[in-house]
């Protein structure tokens, strides 16, 4: 048996917002953005090269959603964004104004850092050793 994880959902407060800073920000695709009623669309946005998971931009529908925004782990990094040039990624997203909350530092597994996304949800930019 062969199974993947194809989406995730991300909560946000607006599509066009958060499709800027994934696509112009993290330099990430588009892959997907069909309107499916006067209040819901269908964004999919994914890193450059990935072909096995993509970000779901799910705008918040209520109030206990909106809680939810930057913060859907309760503080702790969210998500894993490997690279395989970890210094090429970091200036190019330093460049952009993105807010990094942890200094880059070489570990046993590679060279990492935590950022930020445009809500405060907090991810590590990772270039593992192994690649």
């Amino acid at each position: 048996m062969k199974q993947k994880i194809a989406y995730f959902a991300l909560v946000v407060k607006d599509y066009d917002a958060a499709i800027a800073f994934y696509t112009k920000k993290l330099n990430f695709d588009l892959i997907e953005d069909t309107v499916l009623s006067d209040t819901k669309r269908w964004v999919l946005v994914a890193p450059k090269g990935s072909t096995e998971t993509s970000i779901l931009l799910a705008k918040a529908a209520d109030d206990e959603q909106k809680n939810r925004i930057g913060n859907q782990t309760g503080g702790r990094v969210f998500l894993f964004l490997y690279t395989d040039n970890f210094w090429r990624d970091y200036i190019n997203m330093v460049a952009e104004g993105i807010n990094f909350v942890r200094e880059p530092i070489e570990e046993i597994y590679g060279t990492v850092a935590v950022f930020e996304d445009l809500y405060g949800n907090q991810w590590d930019l990772l270039e593992p050793k192994n690649k």
